[in-house]
């Protein structure tokens, strides 16, 4: 069984985590052992200490005092086993939450009917970026994971705790899904993102509207900051939407 912290120790090494303060307090079990090179690199470069196991009863043993922080569960190699693996903890005294799932796209249907084993899943061709979002969101969610209190940028400060926003101290009246978009956006800044993209960062795999929807909350998202401060919010013609181009003052 191997074991690789975001600081680089353990039998296992990820690339880029040196020099980083850890993302969770426990590690994460990582399933199967060893576990495969990409996700071990972008586990590392996130900052995510692991613990890879290679099945229910190996990951009892190596269980930490404390639990895990939460579980990437790998289905590309073994698909039953890993439904197995995620069928144990789910139904153990204790059972581990959040899990992410890794999944070829070739293995969507197989998910079919197993949505209680698993709260998300990942594209292994979507690797890096999204997998440290969406694990990011999900230990969020569950407390389990250390983020920012406030992100801010410029004259806009959100409160990720009270779902609050300001620019340049005038409180926003935001819809839930506009908070939700202004804050993916303001946490990227610079990055310019597709609208499907968007879609299915925001809104979720689940959510079956078209890509006019990101234009409808972003033209109400421009409306709301003003005039003065909806060019935090960039058009990239025939791409998608980018935030905060512009580099403002501390």
């Amino acid at each position: 069984m191997s074991a690789t912290t975001a600081d680089g120790a353990g039998e296992a090494t990820g690339a880029g985590g040196e020099g980083r303060s850890p993302a969770v307090r426990e590690p994460l079990l990582c399933f199967p052992d060893p576990a495969p090179a990409a996700l071990a690199k972008c586990l590392a470069e996130a900052g995510y200490p692991y613990q890879a196991v290679s099945g229910a009863d190996r990951a009892r043993d190596a269980e930490p005092e404390a639990g895990f922080s939460g579980g990437v569960v790998s289905a590309a190699e073994d698909p039953e086993a890993a439904l197995a693996l995620c069928r144990a903890l789910r139904g153990a005294e204790s059972p581990l939450t959040p899990l992410l799932l890794v999944v070829e796209a070739g293995q969507l249907g197989t998910l079919e009917g197993h949505d209680e084993l698993f709260d998300d899943f990942v594209l292994v061709g979507s690797l890096g970026d999204e997998l440290e979002a969406r694990l990011s969101h999900l230990l969020a969610r569950t407390g389990r994971g250390k983020h920012r209190d406030v992100i801010t940028y410029g004259p806009l400060a959100l409160n990720l705790e009270t779902y609050q926003a300001v620019v340049a101290g005038r409180p926003l009246d935001l819809t839930f899904m506009e908070y939700e978009l202004l804050r993916f956006l303001a946490a990227h800044p610079g990055k310019v993102f597709t609208r499907e993209v968007l879609l299915s960062r925001v809104w979720g795999y689940e959510y079956f509207g078209g890509a006019r929807t990101v234009d409808v909350h972003v033209r109400r998202l421009r409306a709301k900051l003003g005039e003065e401060h909806a060019n935090l919010i960039e058009t990239v013609r025939s791409v998608g939407y980018r935030f905060g181009r512009v580099r403002w003052a501390p």
